[in-house]
């Protein structure tokens, strides 16, 4: 599996499975041991997804030694806070049956900027006492990292955001990028409004999909991919998970992804990280 370097030095592989929506029991088991035996090496998950007992025990029964694969799990926004930060991922590591995670991100940003710093502070001993690899945020906009910059003894070293076709995020990976902080994309399939045929994408991605023998999801990933981009698709259907995985094999050329870019809106499909309802206040 191919591997890009996170500031810390921390391989982490560049096409993980998301379990957004994957149901704990046997939907979540049987869809991250399948992942697992194509050879999804980056499992995604999450304490609001509400799976990580089942994504923990696929892990374990896989056969594969722990070190081989990257786990990321996030921070539930009703839990924001110092000791909080620390005590939920002890929590979240009891569930998934490890010591550790490779990656722990705060899962979205509070309104109020001391709430964050406070929460990155505990996410800082977190990665000091070797609970987590890595540590970063989610759903982070510019104006919530300049915040928890001016506070930071360490740098996040992700940030994982929407982003597809129709919300590039171009501003946004300039402005990690000077940082040094990787991008992970989730949600590139757009809820599945790139494969409307009747669609303002659908046009654009299937003539490049057509031009280099592959599916539209497959060039979605590819397209992030090219820009250097980690890319974490959802999918609980066998068939769908290998074609993701295949996006490694296709290649775009930089036409390709000036045509993607091209797409943009600005479109949200998911909740606005500056209007969210569920997360803790102060």
């Amino acid at each position: 599996m191919l591997t890009r370097k996170l500031s810390n030095g921390v391989l982490m592989p560049v096409l993980g499975l998301g379990t957004f929506k994957v149901g704990e029991g046997n939907e979540a088991y049987d869809t991250v041991l399948e992942a697992l035996k194509l050879g999804y090496r980056h499992i995604d998950t999450a304490q609001l997804y509400g799976n990580e007992a089942s994504v923990g025990k696929a892990i374990k029964d896989s056969g594969l030694k722990r070190e081989d694969i990257f786990i990321t799990t996030k921070l539930a926004s009703s839990k924001l806070g110092y000791q909080e930060a620390i005590d939920e991922l002890n929590i979240s590591l009891e569930k998934l049956g490890t010591n550790y995670v490779d990656l722990y991100l705060i899962h979205w940003p509070s309104p109020s900027d001391e709430l964050n710093q406070q929460t990155w502070k505990g996410m800082e001993v977190c990665y000091e006492q070797k609970l987590a690899r890595a540590i970063g945020v989610s759903n982070f906009k510019i104006h919530h990292m300049d915040a928890i910059l001016k506070i930071a003894k360490i740098t996040p070293m992700a940030d994982q955001v929407e982003l597809h076709p129709g919300l590039y995020q171009l501003p946004l990976q300039n402005y990690l990028n000077k940082l040094g902080i990787a991008l992970i994309s989730y949600g590139p399939f757009m809820k599945g409004e790139i494969f409307d045929q009747n669609g303002p994408y659908y046009q654009t991605l299937n003539q490049i999909a057509t031009k280099h023998q592959a599916s539209v999801a497959q060039v979605v990933v590819a397209w992030g991919l090219e820009r250097n981009i980690f890319m974490i698709p959802k999918s609980v259907t066998p068939k769908r998970i290998k074609e993701n995985f295949d996006s490694l094999n296709v290649k775009l050329d930089s036409e390709d992804v000036l045509a993607i870019n091209n797409l943009n809106r600005g479109k949200r499909v998911y909740t606005d990280p500056d209007n969210n309802s569920f997360v803790k206040q102060a």
